[in-house]
């Protein structure tokens, strides 16, 4: 497969799963403020900058806005085309990617991904938006998840369809970071008093509640919300499983066995997978939850640039020319 192909996927895919990441933490979010004492709704409703911050764009946000209320930044986070992590730029840019390889990819997988570009730019995603937030958010989560159905089911999986996981997988397991992270930012600064709710919110944002109590049958409590968020094994979403299969796609491009490597980005992956697998939660809390997450995501966005360099940003080697043998110079009579 060229590099070029490998790489138009890897990102069709990984920004169709940021759309639906970003869709969600905003969606909480916005519910949330609905659960909390009125008074301290208004406060918090004042400051959005941490959901901002979580998403690495606070420096370009405060370049262009002067408020940092939700208004603000879910226009910045969902229509604004400046923002290339905005819900707007991300399916802009898949249905490019996805454009750009229109002959690897199926037919139904090309016309679900325009058919949603093209809704997101028109006059009915504004109207959606402006009459429901919820359900607006809730399309955006369908796109993502028709998207990939659509994916696994019409098209051949071979490589290409390895490299699309691997962009999915390490999108998912970035984000689920950034939603811990997002969450000890507000539980920073609302307070213990709200801590269910914000720990609540942050299983609603990972589709994580209903696996919760199926799995810890308990109240919600911190250190069991951040061992399924992080370190479960059959949860779709958990970190530790988002890694588990995104070594195992990118082996599958290798074709070599668990427990070796053939190069940068597998040594990573399996890496960081053992250090997940022989963790507990009790290794998350000790250095802090902040910190735990923000060295998760240096870990993932090396493991994506190795990823790049592997398989997409390869040197060109240029050869000498060869050198003429004595015996060819000589002409011929």
């Amino acid at each position: 497969m060229l590099s070029r192909v490998a790489d138009c996927l890897f990102w069709m895919s990984r920004y169709v799963e940021r759309s639906e990441n970003v869709a969600r933490l905003l969606d909480v979010n916005l519910q949330l403020m609905l659960d909390i004492p009125l008074q301290l709704s208004e406060e918090l409703n004042k400051n959005w900058l941490a959901i901002v911050a979580c998403l690495g764009e606070d420096k370009e946000f405060r370049r262009r806005f002067t408020r940092t209320d939700s208004e603000a930044v879910t226009e910045f986070l969902v229509f604004d085309r400046e923002n290339p992590n905005s819900i707007l730029s991300c399916l802009a840019a898949a249905r490019e990617n996805a454009r750009t390889v229109r002959g690897q990819i199926s037919t139904e997988m090309w016309e679900q991904i325009n058919r949603s570009y093209l809704w997101s730019i028109g006059k009915q995603a504004r109207h959606a938006f402006n009459r429901n937030h919820c359900e607006f958010f809730q399309e955006i989560r369908e796109i993502s998840h028709l998207f990939q159905g659509i994916t696994d089911a019409s098209m051949v999986h071979d490589e290409g369809w390895d490299f699309i996981q691997v962009g999915k997988f390490l999108e998912r397991a970035d984000k689920t970071s950034r939603v811990l992270d997002d969450k000890f930012h507000l539980l920073r600064r609302s307070g213990p008093a709200n801590a269910h709710l914000q720990w609540s919110a942050a299983l609603r944002s990972c589709s994580g509640r209903q696996a919760y109590q199926k799995i810890y049958v308990c109240e919600v409590r911190p250190e069991k919300v951040t061992e399924l968020l992080v370190l479960d094994r059959s949860f779709p979403r958990s970190i530790r499983s988002c890694v588990h299969n995104l070594d195992l796609y990118l082996r599958r491009v290798s074709g070599v066995a668990p427990g070796q490597y053939s190069n940068e980005a597998e040594k990573q992956s399996g890496r960081l997978l053992a250090e997940l697998n022989f963790s507990a939660v009790d290794d998350i809390y000790e250095p802090g939850l902040h910190h735990s997450m923000d060295m998760l995501q240096v870990r993932l966005n090396e493991l994506g640039q190795a990823i790049l360099n592997t398989y997409i940003h390869q040197p060109v080697e240029v050869q000498a020319p060869a050198k003429v043998s004595q015996q060819a110079q000589v002409p011929q009579e």
